[in-house]
């Protein structure tokens, strides 16, 4: 080849890049580090330095109403190129795409990466209806991130950027502004303790449902969440995220309450069945409703910068405090209050509010009913987020909110309790009919807000990737797709075969019903307060023997994954559920031998309930997740002082047991959990059949409420036993 040919070549390369360059130009894409070094990060932090084989390009929006989307395609030079519309959309291209080829699967319980030396032929493009995808309850603060710190939060907030999530609710830090805003009222250190639960139950006092509960709340934990929630919105903003941050409703500590004592202030009834102090509710036409919260925007601004959601929920499982002659005039009133105290604080601010009330209390909260309380309200400018569809169709009944911008969404998890269970068939479903609904009005988001984390990964793997493939895949296909990114290649037919089961046997229950049965909560019938009442049970939801199909599968093909690997975690996890079913039934049997005086097949099935139950703690070493001692031992290292780590670790401990109140709240967030089925759940059965057994054997009367009370008292003293476990 002669040098002309080869100046020749070189020229004609160049000149390919530079039309290239001004294509991306000219098409307003925007190849810059500076741009994309947050989303570049998030990257980095799962993969290394190999990230550097990604180029990351933003495409600027035509307009603020265009949809998000992304293209990835892998280049000749072995590098991948994505161009999306934001940082976050990015990450989820970029995890979509390490996901496909099987590369990469990041989950709460651990990341299998595993990257190919050189990346195959690749090529993607997806788009999604919704502006929005949301995540993050108001009570997951409560139940799961109590006791987090940056370095957690930054590992969820990557998990957040794979998922392409870009409307987290981000409720930390908030404690720090209201002090500085009552205290600028007149209230005083010694009352606001009396105000603030202990930090496991902040998330029900921050909506109106108790006060001091649990308490009080060391000032070192007000400046830690501070400092945290800092770093928390900057990184969030970076990413392109919208985070959802609070507003005020109208709740105002009862020392406020008594120093203004002209203003009309209503004290509410207890919630949740009684047994908690009276809160306060300051109405919407009294002047200080509009300059407290207008106040209380002023300094979290200050605080945290601004925002462009704010959250407001006037009436979380509390029926409001209006007149049957005027209720949907004065409804209308509190809607219009609290959207134009936000709206004067922060003018282009949105005002976000939970739809749970409206299915929650629906004898209240009439078409009627509801279409007063938005009326006055621009539809633009506020945001109701109606996720909890898995048990209420509520958007169905209030016509898509009368023209509101809404999301749709479930809960799936309660409480942060962890039975395994989901519906994907049910989700993709649900997803494809409601984008083919003529009546869906203005739906803007999509997404899953748990009350708790860290369970069930393959239903929020799957969840969010709804809003991009819009339920155009098989549940199938997509299941092929994710155990090979989870298991890797030595994911056999076998294994797709009991995962075809546990999708028939375990993911085909879109709502958990044991945890409210008769009334009393609990994950299964072992995890309640012991009841002669379980003999009643109809059984739990699921197909247990086709578990059990499944689970002699997967224990076959363990052989070829290690102990550490996402497959043992996943054989634990159906082992776990399926043995607490055997459980259940057993308990049942065991209940009724005794009380028909069959004391020879009680022991016997005493004797079996005790194994298993132990077995169970035993092989939780393999779900370091799933440990009482890590939840307790995190409480107490958030502790500086040795009173403020025994404060922790009682609230730690009374939030998934005892609760609180005199209602039927115990047990709401149990786990299955090592050290609960050992220390906790046996304990407590094993006191109420050895006194059932001796009753029946002594034929005296068994007296269930005198022995469901001392339970209480054992449970009492469990929660305050500051040792580990």
């Amino acid at each position: 080849m002669t040098k002309m040919t080869l100046s020749i070549n070189r020229f004609m390369k160049s000149a390919a890049s530079f039309l290239v360059f001004l294509l991306f130009v000219t098409n307003g894409y925007c190849k810059n580090d500076k741009e994309t070094k947050t989303a570049s990060a998030v990257l980095e932090r799962l993969i290394g330095k190999r990230a550097n084989e990604f180029d990351l390009i933003i495409a600027e929006k035509k307009d603020s109403n265009e949809t998000d989307w992304f293209e990835v395609e892998t280049t000749a030079a072995n590098r991948v190129r994505i161009t999306a519309s934001s940082n976050v959309v990015i990450c989820y291209a970029a995890y979509n795409f390490l996901r496909d080829i099987g590369a990469v699967l990041v989950s709460w319980e651990g990341n299998r990466i595993d990257l190919p030396k050189s990346w195959p032929k690749y090529s993607k493009k997806q788009s999604t209806p919704f502006k929005y995808r949301e995540y993050l309850n108001a009570c997951t603060f409560g139940y799961t991130t109590p006791w987090w710190d940056w370095k957690r939060w930054e590992q969820e907030i990557d998990w957040m950027a794979f998922h392409g999530i870009n409307l987290p609710t981000a409720l930390e830090g908030q404690e720090a502004v209201w002090q500085l805003l009552w205290k600028e009222y007149g209230l005083t250190d010694s009352q606001l303790q009396a105000h603030f639960a202990g930090p496991a139950f902040l998330p029900w006092q921050r909506m109106g449902n108790i006060n001091g509960l649990e308490g009080p709340l060391p000032q070192d934990w007000i400046n830690k969440k501070e400092s945290v929630q800092k770093q928390i919105l900057q990184r969030m903003k970076a990413l392109g995220m919208h985070p959802v941050v609070p507003a005020f409703s109208g709740y105002v500590p009862k020392a406020f309450a008594e120093k203004h004592p002209n203003s009309k202030i209503s004290e509410l009834n207890s919630w949740s069945g009684g047994g908690f102090e009276s809160t306060y509710l300051l109405d919407s036409k009294d002047p200080l409703f509009k300059e407290v919260g207008k106040r209380f925007i002023e300094i979290y601004t200050k605080v945290y910068g601004e925002a462009d959601f704010y959250l407001a929920d006037s009436f979380n499982e509390i029926t409001p405090p209006v007149s049957k002659e005027h209720k949907n005039e004065e409804l209308s009133d509190y809607g219009k209050t609290i959207f134009e105290t936000i709206n004067e604080a922060a003018p282009k601010a949105t005002w976000v509010m939970q739809g749970w009330l409206f299915g929650d209390n629906k004898e209240f909260w009439t078409k009627e009913a509801t279409k007063a309380f938005l009326s006055k309200v621009p539809n633009g400018r506020l945001m109701i987020q109606d996720y909890a569809n898995d048990r209420y169709k509520v958007w169905e009944n209030q016509e898509a909110f009368y023209g509101k911008q809404w999301t749709y969404g479930y809960v799936h998890n309660y409480g942060g309790s962890n039975p395994v269970y989901g519906d994907l068939n049910f989700y993709r479903n649900e997803l494809t009919s409601l984008l083919k609904n003529p009546n869906k009005g203005n739906v803007a988001g999509y997404g899953v807000m748990p009350e708790g984390l860290n369970n069930n990964s393959i239903v929020y793997e799957y969840i969010y990737d709804l809003p991009w493939s819009q339920g155009k895949e098989s549940v199938n296909d997509w299941m092929h797709q994710y155990l090979k990114a989870r298991y890797g290649k030595k994911t056999s037919a076998p294994v797709f075969q009991a995962w075809q089961l546990l999708l028939e046997s375990v993911y085909s229950t879109k709502y958990w019903e044991t945890r409210w049965w008769n009334d009393w909560a609990g994950a299964y019938l072992f995890f309640k307060r012991p009841t002669l009442k379980i003999t009643e049970f109809k059984g739990n939801p699921g197909d247990k023997e086709k578990l059990k199909q499944a689970l002699d599968i997967l224990k076959k093909e363990a052989k070829n994954f290690s102990k550490e690997s996402l497959y043992n975690y996943d054989l634990l996890d159906a082992s776990r559920h399926y043995y607490s079913l055997i459980i259940d039934e057993q308990l049942m049997e065991c209940v009724k031998a005794y009380q028909s005086k069959d004391i020879k097949k009680g022991d016997e099935l005493f004797k079996k309930i005790e194994k298993y139950a132990l077995d169970i703690d035993n092989m939780l070493l393999g779900q370091p997740l799933n440990s009482l001692n890590n939840w307790v031992k995190s409480a107490s290292d958030y502790g500086n002082t040795p009173d403020e780590s025994k404060l922790y670790i009682k609230n730690a401990k009374t939030l998934i047991t005892l609760w609180g109140g005199e209602g039927h709240l115990n047990d709401y967030a149990s786990r299955s959990w090592r050290g609960m089925y050992a220390s906790f759940y046996w304990s407590r059965w094993k006191m109420f059949l050895q006194d059932l057994r001796k009753s029946s054997a002594n034929n005296i009367p068994f007296d269930e409420t005198k022995e469901r009370e001392a339970i209480k008292q054992w449970e009492v003293k469990w929660t305050e036993n500051k040792e580990m476990h």
